[in-house]
């Protein structure tokens, strides 16, 4: 078997590139590209470790030792959690395009090294799309604490939703939303408020409670009405749709 040591080199140089660029990307690394170009150096030129007969353990810790220097002459060290995470994306990126790519070659036999080169930016491309949608997605989810006009209080597990930007006209109160069964045992509704809100074919009313305050994120916020809806469904642990309003703030 003939190994080319110039497109071995090559090879590893401009996949150790995309991955420290992916890495940077992903946790805004803000790392200056001559950095990254350098790192990648130092990743191709290490992978000339396999052509050492050594053992393969050996072999393994000194390519784990490899990854860990790239890092640092990539990134620096500021404290180990920061030194984790670039590892953790690093060798985590790299399994799923080498996955990928692995993929491919075993789908297409014929697959020139061009064209794999050609794939793998739009694969990192996905990955790096993907992270930043759940990333938005996870920092949604929050606990907010309802603390009603009975003294007593809910605790449940809230998204904030975008598209909810419900305002009462007349007080201003910002609305958030719940499913009315939720207060079954907990607060006796007597005169609840109706507010005028509008769907996407109708106008309709929505019964609302003035509550004391709600707390999200150890914030007390207190110009909010508890919208109670019968047909919001709670999906995924959802318990409550907050306001827009918060995301604002």
């Amino acid at each position: 078997m003939k190994i080319y040591l110039d497109l071995l080199f090559l090879l590893n140089f401009i996949y150790d590139a995309l991955l420290l660029i992916t890495v940077s990307i992903t946790l805004k690394r803000n790392t200056k590209f001559k950095r990254i170009l350098l790192g990648a150096l130092f990743g191709a030129i290490s992978t000339f470790i396999i052509l050492i007969p050594l053992n393969k353990y050996i072999l393994l810790l000194l390519k784990i030792l490899a990854g860990f220097l790239m890092l640092l002459v990539t990134y620096g060290y500021h404290d180990l959690k920061y030194f984790l995470n670039n590892m953790l994306y690093l060798y985590m990126t790299s399994v799923i395009l080498a996955g990928f790519l692995y993929f491919l070659k075993l789908e297409f036999n014929n697959l020139s090294y061009f064209l794999i080169l050609l794939i793998a930016p739009f694969i990192l491309y996905l990955y790096i799309k993907e992270q930043n949608n759940l990333k938005r997605v996870v920092n949604y989810y929050t606990k907010v604490i309802i603390n009603l006009k009975n003294n007593r209080h809910l605790e449940l597990k809230a998204f904030i939703d975008s598209g909810n930007k419900l305002q009462d006209p007349i007080t201003h109160k910002y609305i958030i939303l719940i499913n009315k069964k939720r207060l079954k045992g907990i607060y006796n509704i007597r005169s609840p408020m109706y507010v005028p809100i509008k769907t996407v074919n109708k106008t309709s009313l929505l019964e609302c409670i003035p509550v004391k305050s709600i707390e999200v994120n150890g914030k007390v916020y207190e110009n909010y009405l508890l919208g109670l809806s019968d047909t919001f469904k709670m999906q995924d642990g959802i318990e409550c749709l907050l306001n827009y309003h918060l995301i604002e703030k």
